[in-house]
């Protein structure tokens, strides 16, 4: 089967993320990928998207470009962002045995996106974040 690239670019607004989604189910779906592999995709884009638009951006304007390649075994979304560099995946992982009124707040978003994903690579290029995220069908 072909493999299928589709691109869009988004302004830094949380409202725009359920076009994203809906794009990417479309893409895993034609390829064969199980519902939850699906799921588990759009759960790690849009945790990365909003993170970008929350924590990058941090209230100003900026796009994101969300690029998705799909295989018949392996769906690649890259995020790419003009907002400071920042490494998501330097994040310490949040200790979720602690009391939840102990907790720090934050920090679960890229806990999830780890335990969703098979891969996760960030690199920093040209003065953008780009944050790559593999999803192996299973």
């Amino acid at each position: 089967m072909m493999e299928e690239c589709l691109t869009c670019t988004i302004d830094a607004d949380i409202h725009a993320i359920p076009r994203v989604s809906l794009a990417l189910d479309k893409a895993m779906r034609s390829h064969g990928f199980s519902e939850e592999e699906c799921l588990d995709t759009q759960l790690a884009v849009e945790e990365a998207v909003t993170n970008v638009i929350v924590h990058g951006y941090a209230g100003t304007s900026g796009q994101i470009q969300i690029t998705c390649r799909t295989t018949h075994n392996l769906a690649e979304v890259q995020i790419r962002d003009w907002a400071p560099p920042f490494n998501p995946m330097s994040m310490p992982e949040p200790d979720i045995t602690e009391e939840l009124e102990d907790r720090q707040i934050g920090g679960l978003g890229v806990f999830l996106i780890r335990r969703v994903m098979d891969e996760i690579l960030y690199r920093y290029e040209d003065g953008n974040n780009i944050l790559v995220l593999i999803k192996k069908r299973g």
